[in-house]
């Protein structure tokens, strides 16, 4: 009795671990199935909106782009400078007696700008000159010494040896002379020196003495510099240009400056040369650029602007900045082509205009360009032209 019915409880006990099992495997099998139909559905899906999308066919704005200016204007900032520019330093040491110019003078080369009082060079020039009189006085006598020396060696009344020793003495007293007249030569030109003049045609745009000023030759003194001269009826301006454009600069090419104190005006110049090299440093070009100035107007030190007018070879094209699609592959345009399917087309681009854009490359003015294409745009998707109303 007791073994069939611990028989009956353990078959009992199967039939319900078997039941409990199922009851676990059940719902996870229905959950896997679940979530495997949600994926294929989800793929399907997606599959069918990615080619729902790429036989629709999408409703686009086109234009075609305009050619832009046939010439390119690039506007580098410069300082003008005097074509010439010189400091005036004394050329003896002495005591500034008197100076006629002073700042804003337009003076004329040789016009006399100041007087210095050098009397050591006076009294050395008085003595050089006396000097020359006694080494032609000694030359006077040697002369006539040798003379009479000549005249009586026929009789034997000298010797050879004597009137070798007068012949000698001759070409001394000469050799005297000739170095006597080299001083005086020299002084007098030194006395010259006291006098200071202008080196060219200019206007004094500096004076650095005064009636009393002690002065030193050449420059290595204190307060030497008297006077600065500039020559301003034609300015000049130093640009560095930038190596891109370097190939479009030549010799003779006009161009137009436009100083800062004077908006809107404009003063015509051409550039005179340039240093044929790249800066290794900056990458740039150093380009001269002349200005006649014969109004005065201008002035060394004036900030400006110069404006080349560069021609290029290649004509752009400009685009709507929102119409170049920027992605991996490098800047593109979309094209409708004559199937109203899209071409992308690799462009190069020029200059950023903020608006619109430059292209240089890669499209035709007889192209339609989409107008704002979006991101997902593939080649030989179909679009349909919306006409304008």
């Amino acid at each position: 009795m007791n073994q069939e019915s611990t028989a009956t409880i353990n078959s009992v006990r199967s039939a319900s671990g078997r039941r409990l099992l199922w009851f676990a495997i059940l719902p996870t099998a229905l959950f896997l199935g679940g979530l495997l139909t949600f994926g294929a559905r989800s793929h399907t899906t997606k599959a069918l909106a990615a080619e729902t999308q790429r036989t629709a066919a999408e409703p686009v704005a086109v234009f075609h782009a305009q050619p832009g200016a046939a010439t390119e204007e690039l506007v580098m900032p410069a300082v003008l400078q005097a074509y010439d520019e010189s400091p005036v330093y004394a050329r003896v040491t002495g005591y500034v007696a008197k100076w006629y110019t002073d700042i804003g003078t337009r003076v004329h080369a040789g016009q006399l700008l100041a007087v210095i009082d050098a009397p050591q060079v006076d009294q050395q020039l008085a003595q050089a000159r006396a000097a020359l009189n006694q080494a032609r006085a000694n030359l006077s006598l040697a002369n006539v010494t040798t003379k009479r020396y000549q005249d009586l060696i026929g009789s034997n009344s000298v010797s050879h040896q004597e009137l070798d020793n007068n012949v000698q003495n001759q070409a001394v007293q000469n050799a005297n002379v000739q170095s006597a007249m080299a001083q005086v030569t020299w002084l007098e030109q030194e006395q010259k020196y006291e006098q200071i003049v202008a080196p060219f045609d200019g206007i004094i745009t500096e004076r650095q003495t005064d009636i009393g000023d002690l002065v030193n030759a050449g420059n290595g003194g204190t307060g030497t510099e008297l006077f600065r001269v500039s020559r301003i009826s034609t300015m000049r301006i130093f640009v560095a240009v930038s190596e891109a454009y370097s190939a479009e600069i030549s010799n003779g090419m006009q161009v137009k400056v436009e100083l800062n104190a004077l908006p809107g005006q404009f003063f015509s110049g051409k550039v005179t040369r340039n240093d044929n090299a790249i800066n290794p440093q900056s990458r740039t070009l150093l380009v001269e650029v002349d200005l006649p100035n014969s109004a005065g107007k201008l002035m060394p030190g004036a900030y400006a602007q110069v404006h080349f007018a560069l021609v290029s070879g290649v004509r752009p094209l400009n685009v709507p900045s929102g119409s170049v699609l920027f992605q991996s592959a490098g800047p593109q345009v979309a094209v409708v082509n004559g199937k109203n399917q899209i071409e992308l087309r690799k462009v190069l681009l020029g200059k950023d205009l903020g608006a619109s854009m430059e292209i240089t490359s890669g499209i035709t003015s007889g192209d339609q360009v989409f107008a704002n294409p979006p991101d997902y745009l593939v080649d030989g998707m179909p679009v349909s032209i919306q006409q304008s109303k």
